[in-house]
């Protein structure tokens, strides 16, 4: 009877212990049961817990969450960066400024810590370290444009400076992404920047499909007829 009844109660512990864990890992489909699941098997479900308690007015229990979070999962990069968020908005500066560091060394996908590290950079005077994270953010396709176009009037804002000069180095050694660089680089760049970049490519040895330099000229040209008028000439060398 006895070891009936300790059977009994061990498939009831592991019926909860998995029903736990299952309704933990639903959280990264539907976050919105993520306060439902239980403290104890809190794991894909505190990413959420903590985001929301960064957006909402309490810092001291955000960064308890952000903290919660990283003692948990610490490998994934947008937990880092959370934890960098949380300590921003606590006051902690000296400790998110190292924490999102880390972030972004981690995850170079994770959008929100590069910006914040090409921020940093740029606060730092290092325009090299700046236009790395400048790439980064440009060859993700969720970046938005108006960004990459702020941004790029900082990162590359002094002729043959030392972020121009960076990613010519970066769009030289990428023929995989000349076509992306060509289509949104006319977009976004300061139109002198990329007519810039676009030379100093092409005499470190990189070719262009012809299309696309053309249609890149008219876009230039319609941002900065002057500019638009020099980069017709890189299109006739190269064409």
């Amino acid at each position: 009877m006895i070891a009936r009844l300790v059977w009994i109660a061990t498939l009831a512990i592991v019926a909860v212990i998995i029903a736990g864990l299952q309704l933990d890992r639903q959280t990264r489909r539907t976050s919105a049961i993520a306060q439902g699941v239980p403290e104890l098997f809190r794991s894909a479900a505190q990413f959420p817990i903590a985001a929301n308690a960064l957006a909402g007015p309490d810092p001291v229990l955000a960064l308890s969450e952000a903290e919660k979070l990283v003692s948990r999962r610490p490998m994934p990069a947008e937990h880092l960066r959370v934890l960098a968020q949380a300590q921003f908005a606590a006051g902690d500066y000296n400790q998110g400024t190292l924490t999102i560091q880390y972030a972004a060394q981690r995850g170079w996908r994770d959008p929100l810590a590069q910006e914040s590290m090409l921020r940093l950079a740029l606060s730092a005077g290092d325009k090299p370290e700046a236009a790395r994270r400048y790439a980064a953010l440009f060859l993700r396709r969720d970046t938005r444009d108006e960004l990459l176009e702020e941004l790029g009037r900082e990162v590359l804002a002094e002729p043959e400076g030392a972020g121009r000069t960076t990613l010519v180095d970066i769009v030289s050694g990428g023929e995989r992404w000349h076509n992306q660089f060509m289509n949104r680089g006319a977009r976004v760049m300061p139109p002198d920047a990329f007519a810039e970049i676009v030379r100093s490519t092409i005499a470190q040895g990189a070719r262009y499909d012809c299309g696309l330099l053309e249609q890149a000229g008219r876009v230039v040209s319609a941002r900065d007829e002057a500019i638009g008028a020099s980069f017709a000439e890189i299109v006739d060398d190269q064409c």
